[in-house]
């Protein structure tokens, strides 16, 4: 139940960016509202890190599991990158 308590702390964080991002004439992702909303709560103290520690801690270890579909886009759309895949590899490898 501790487990379930902190994913929905984490999903409650993500939700009110999600809102930001719709109310705030922005350029920025709703992610990155949450992501700041998150790191305000945890250096105030507002939100003790034993509040999303272990919840936090499975979705980094699942993480990579997360770009799988990515990866399978990637793939599925090769004929569209071939042509431009130099370029791409240089602009990831210098940033």
């Amino acid at each position: 139940m501790k487990f379930v308590r902190q994913f929905m702390i984490i999903l409650a964080i993500s939700f009110v960016g999600e809102l930001l991002h719709a109310l705030l004439p922005l350029p920025v992702p709703a992610s990155i509202y949450g992501l700041v909303l998150m790191l305000i709560g945890l250096q105030t103290g507002i939100l003790p890190l034993s509040a999303v520690n272990e919840a936090g801690g499975f979705l980094i270890e699942i993480m990579p599991m997360l770009f799988i579909p990515a990866g399978v886009g990637l793939m599925v759309s090769w004929g569209a990158l071939k042509p431009v895949i130099l370029p791409i590899s240089i602009i990831i490898v210098v940033t």
